[in-house]
């Protein structure tokens, strides 16, 4: 679909690739209408920072994401006439005082803020989609055993936790959009989220308090690029759940530069005729404050979402065939 609410870019992301600029040329080439540029809040500890950023100060991380939000207004304006661009934020949760400062940049910032993605990525502040490695010494610190042995009792934590900052998160900042829901799987894709009734219980607690505001999932197509994963974030028993609590999807490619936007997004159409989302919604400014205060409101996409001609186009790339 030509929308995305999640994205970064090499400029104000490490781990990113190209500049902002060039990630909004890519989605106008690719005839995206609505989409989101959503960097990283900075990080508040010199031990949060990834290797790709040795050298920075917590200072350079601050100053970084301020220039985000210059660039991303700017880009907003003179791009307007070609796509609508929304400019948010993903967060970091690793500590509680992530959450303080992330409270203060909100109060300081908030009229140049139009919608958070709310995401989790450490658990017991130690990051979980970085490598295996890391991973493993995350659900080795949870169990309080220091060491890996993968086992129920230690998933059931590990889950538990991940979902437990996730629900914090939830209650405090009431994100718009709901970031990749399953990262806490991403290692183990095949993993059935049931068998650990604790975590489970927890899960539908988000979900309810998340659709009770009413937030929108993210079908998030960055998970296809992982070892393991057929399907986007989240995984179709995620996604039955969502549906039973009549939860809303939106799309985003969650793209880490100009090279993958929109990537995989064929595989997510694919996605959703299989799990039977039948109904796509995405954000767009508003005249009336949301429930945050922002100018800004989901919007239910028209008509069969099959039928976009972007898909046509889209097919037609991967077919090497060249549409007007």
């Amino acid at each position: 679909m030509p929308y995305s609410h999640h994205s970064h870019s090499g400029q104000f992301c490490k781990h990113a690739l190209g500049s902002l600029e060039e990630v909004v040329s890519e989605a106008i080439k690719q005839r995206f209408e609505v989409y989101g540029l959503t960097e990283h809040v900075p990080r508040y500890r010199l031990e949060d920072l990834y290797l790709e950023e040795r050298g920075l100060s917590l200072d350079d991380l601050s100053n970084q994401f301020m220039r985000f939000l210059d660039e991303a207004h700017r880009l907003k304006e003179v791009y307007a006439p070609q796509i609508t661009l929304l400019v948010g934020l993903e967060t970091e949760y690793i500590t509680d005082d992530d959450l303080n400062h992330l409270q203060t940049l909100l109060k300081d910032n908030g009229i140049r803020i139009d919608y958070i993605v709310g995401s989790v990525h450490h658990v017991s502040t130690i990051p979980i989609d970085f490598d295996r490695a890391t991973y493993e010494k995350a659900l080795a610190k949870i169990s309080g055993e220091g060491v890996y042995v993968l086992g129920n009792d230690q998933m059931e934590r590990f889950l538990s936790a991940y979902f437990d900052a996730q629900h914090k998160l939830i209650r405090q900042f009431r994100p718009e959009i709901i970031g990749h829901l399953d990262l806490c799987r991403l290692y183990t894709p095949s993993l059935d989220l049931k068998q650990y009734p604790i975590a489970w219980g927890k899960l539908i607690r988000n979900i309810e308090e998340a659709t009770r505001y009413g937030a929108l999932f993210e079908i998030n197509a960055a998970a296809l690029k992982k070892e393991g994963w057929t399907s986007p974030y989240p995984g179709k028993d995620v996604v039955v759940l969502i549906q039973e609590k009549n939860g809303r999807f939106a799309l985003s490619d969650d793209s880490h530069g100009p090279q993958t936007v929109g990537q995989y997004y064929l595989h997510v159409a694919d996605y959703l005729v299989q799990v039977g989302i039948t109904e796509l919604w995405c954000l767009d400014r508003s005249l009336e404050p949301n429930h945050n205060g922002r100018y800004i409101s989901a919007r239910r996409i028209e008509g069969d979402w099959r039928l976009h001609a972007f898909w046509k186009h889209r097919e037609g790339e991967r077919r090497g065939i060249a549409f007007q």
